[in-house]
């Protein structure tokens, strides 16, 4: 147990100087605690992560875009796993896909968690200048272990697991459920091991996973909802053009046919109309003709 935990202390002597270095930077030009000073130094690293975490984004979405032809996959060849093995490979590199993308800003942060914690161990032993509290003095030393904090440690731990709960619902999966259900349990089986850690450590961890939350809500606003390739192309099938006409609903009766137009063959064979009768003529006599005729007669008699 201590060769292995000597060997890791020597790799990431180098980190730790610099994590050294630059908390040291951050408390001295600030006049902040150390506890928030590890909050600060929490954000400076998950903003460096930040180009990371958008490639891990768009890898996943890939995934989530091509989960059905990758089950189509596992479903033809889930009894020799040797050729799904070679099969999948071939797919992910066929379409871009890197299935370990995903997983890459935290593989980056494991290295500065455990930095951060040869850090702390340090300033067990050789306590530094300036604050190491937290909390409003609650907590007297972020060194300490987070078990051993009373009530403080607890609202420590709850938020944690509130928080790991948080980033893990936005996060997106890659459509398995059962991946799903296992992130969400992780934060109740680290609760085991995360109280005997450093009151530091909590902080840092806890930030991190409030800046996931915050970065996921912040995506999902800006990044459009990935749609299955099956699915997809189920509604592009389905989609009509502005050429073609609407079906119309089940319920409704369908609209009459127009009527045919005869055509030219039809028309020449119509018999020509008759011409309409015009009404007859007045029987009633004109004045001015009776005035004429009467004139002639009353010459005659003189």
């Amino acid at each position: 147990m201590i060769a292995p935990l000597a060997s890791i202390t020597s790799v990431l002597s180098p980190l730790k100087n610099v994590i050294h270095d630059v908390l040291y930077a951050i408390q001295s030009h600030t006049g902040l605690s150390w506890a928030w000073s590890i909050i600060v130094l929490t954000v400076l690293v998950r903003i460096a992560l930040v180009p990371l975490t958008i490639k891990q984004m768009r890898s996943m979405q890939a995934m989530q875009r091509l989960a059905p032809e990758m089950k189509a996959l596992q479903e033809k060849y889930k009894s020799d796993r040797t050729e799904l093995n070679k099969r999948m490979m071939e797919f992910y590199k066929e379409n871009n896909v890197n299935p370990l993308g995903s997983c890459l800003p935290l593989v980056l942060q494991l290295p500065v968690f455990f930095a951060l914690y040869l850090v702390l161990r340090d300033f067990a032993s050789n306590p530094p200048g300036g604050d190491l509290s937290f909390m409003f003095g609650t907590i007297p030393d972020i060194t300490a272990k987070t078990s051993t904090q009373g009530i403080a440690g607890l609202v420590l731990i709850v938020l944690y697991v509130v928080s790991q709960l948080g980033s893990t619902l936005l996060m997106p999966t890659t459509g398995d459920p059962r991946q799903r259900y296992l992130f969400m349990a992780m934060p109740f089986i680290f609760v085991l091991f995360v109280i005997n850690f450093p009151v530091g450590l909590m902080l840092y961890w806890i930030t991190s996973n409030l800046w996931t939350v915050g970065q996921q809500a912040v995506i999902r606003r800006t990044m459009p909802p990935v749609t299955p390739a099956g699915a997809a192309a189920a509604s592009g099938g389905a989609r009509r053009s502005s050429r073609t006409p609407p079906k119309p609903a089940e319920d409704e009766p369908p609209p009459p046919a127009p009527a045919a137009q005869p055509t030219r063959e039809a028309k020449s064979a119509q018999p020509p109309k008759s011409p309409s009768p015009k009404p007859p003529p007045s029987s009633k006599p004109r004045r001015s003709g009776s005035r004429q005729s009467a004139a002639p007669r009353r010459r005659r008699k003189g």
